[in-house]
């Protein structure tokens, strides 16, 4: 139990996909400009991450990684399929936030108006594969530490986003100098924040 909490913590501050790997800053700067978007991106995320990943976790266990077809027939033992983990990791990504889309357009409209052009996004948010990727690579031992890094590596993702909205709100009320308006105080302040976070890197974990 430990371990999980252990992950789950440093999905959110050490391993912040934003400040420590600055993966998915594409969507990250389009859609932080109110905190609204930026919340409702955000959730998106953290839902497609709890899906895809442990998607992912059993599609690499038992399909991919080198001897995983054992559990078919034992003559497949030395079959490595590892050189498909990006474009597999790739469709299990675009279709999980296809069948999110659908669903949710589906069952709940209102939902879907707030969120719907916001989800397209998420299949090409790089955060989503390199959550997968990161995944892949920690070997974890069962799909509960995914599932928290998955949650873990979402809120983190989602606190990044909030937060830089929050500040480009109020620095819509500042007087910047012009040729730094707009993306250019935004990777400024994306960088402080970047150190900010590192300070937690001093958590004992």
């Amino acid at each position: 139990m430990e371990q999980i909490v252990n992950i789950f913590v440093k999905g959110i501050f050490t391993e912040n996909m934003i400040f420590a790997y600055f993966l998915g800053m594409c969507s990250y700067l389009a859609v932080s400009k109110t905190v609204k978007t930026a919340s409702g991106l955000g959730v998106a995320v953290i839902f497609v991450l709890l899906i895809t990943l442990p998607v992912n976790y059993l599609l690499n266990r038992y399909v991919l990684s080198p001897g995983a077809l054992t559990w078919i027939n034992p003559l497949w033992a030395e079959v490595d399929l590892s050189f498909l983990s990006f474009i597999l990791f790739i469709a299990v990504i675009a279709a999980m936030v296809q069948l999110v889309e659908m669903v949710v357009e589906k069952f709940a409209p209102a939902l879907y108006n707030n969120l719907g052009i916001f989800l397209p996004l998420i299949a090409v948010n790089c955060a989503v594969l390199g959550a997968s990727l990161f995944m892949q690579e920690k070997e974890y031992e069962n799909i509960l530490q995914v599932i928290s890094y998955a949650l873990g590596s979402g809120i983190g993702w989602f606190l990044a986003i909030v937060s830089i909205a929050a500040i480009r709100e109020k620095l819509s009320y500042s007087n910047i100098p012009a040729p730094m308006r707009g993306l250019g105080i935004a990777f400024i302040i994306t960088g402080l924040m970047g150190i900010a976070f590192m300070s937690f890197m001093g958590i004992q974990l």
